[in-house]
């Protein structure tokens, strides 16, 4: 599997930590519905199971998300916001927050002020300990959505922790503890997620209207094939850990 598919970062590192305390509450911030699940669906899985509330922003609409050229772009924006949400549920359970989308047209997300103070304002109403984004640094992602999405949620972080960015926004200032990078160019943070990798998986199979373009699983057996295809690429990242599936992060504590 290609470190340019989606959620796939690069395997090596010089120094790592591993196995964050549980947090009491995670906010994951995707560019698309399903970049999240992708990017961290085992280790949210992993913390809603031992008591963590997961919440969701995700940046677009998701309207670019098909090959079909006479599809219903209205529909499938309400289509992928229902996947999302399903998703969300699949992964967390009894524990699965809120799922927020900011709306922004796929293919051209920027990271302006007004989706910053978007993402702010989920960040100070939610309280979360962890903050979960792409890497915006990752050296050719060609996808500029993940681009500006990785942006968005660093600045973000930055505005939401200070009281006087924006301080009309949201109930008052609030700083999480730790920001984690999915799809990392320097990635040096790994969670073990042996036991939780079939609950990324079904949150994975939410997102039917992507098994064509995003999964290439036109069938069931191609469905199959996706799911050995991730689940090989996390015995990759874990091997160098002694971990039998891993999913990895650029992890920023200093926040």
């Amino acid at each position: 599997m290609s470190t340019n598919e989606p959620g796939q970062p690069p395997i090596t590192s010089t120094s790592w930590t591993s196995a964050l305390d549980t947090p009491r509450v995670a906010l994951a911030i995707g560019a698309h519905p399903d970049d999240v699940e992708f990017g961290a669906g085992g280790t949210l899985a992993k913390w809603a199971d031992h008591g963590c509330v997961v919440h969701h922003v995700v940046c677009t609409d998701g309207s670019k998300g098909t090959w079909d050229v006479e599809a219903d772009l209205p529909s499938l924006v309400e289509r992928r916001q229902g996947e999302q949400r399903e998703a969300g549920r699949r992964l967390s359970g009894e524990r699965a927050g809120e799922v927020r989308f900011l709306g922004a047209v796929d293919g051209e997300l920027e990271p302006t002020v007004e989706h910053r103070i978007g993402i702010v304002r989920a960040i100070r109403e939610l309280r979360p300990d962890v903050v979960l984004g792409h890497d915006p640094w990752k050296r050719y992602r060609l996808h500029p959505d993940h681009r500006a999405a990785g942006l968005l949620t660093c600045d973000a972080v930055v505005a939401a922790r200070d009281p006087h960015f924006f301080p009309d926004v949201g109930p008052s200032h609030h700083r999480p503890s730790h920001l984690f990078l999915f799809e990392a160019d320097e990635p040096d943070h790994v969670e073990d997620v042996t036991a939780s990798v079939g609950r990324k998986l079904d949150a994975l199979h939410a997102h039917e209207s992507q098994f064509e373009s995003t999964m290439h699983a036109a069938d069931a057996a191609e469905l199959a094939a996706f799911d050995e295809r991730i689940t090989a690429r996390l015995a990759e990242l874990g091997a160098p850990h002694g971990v039998e599936l891993a999913e990895v992060f650029k992890r920023i504590s200093d926040l």
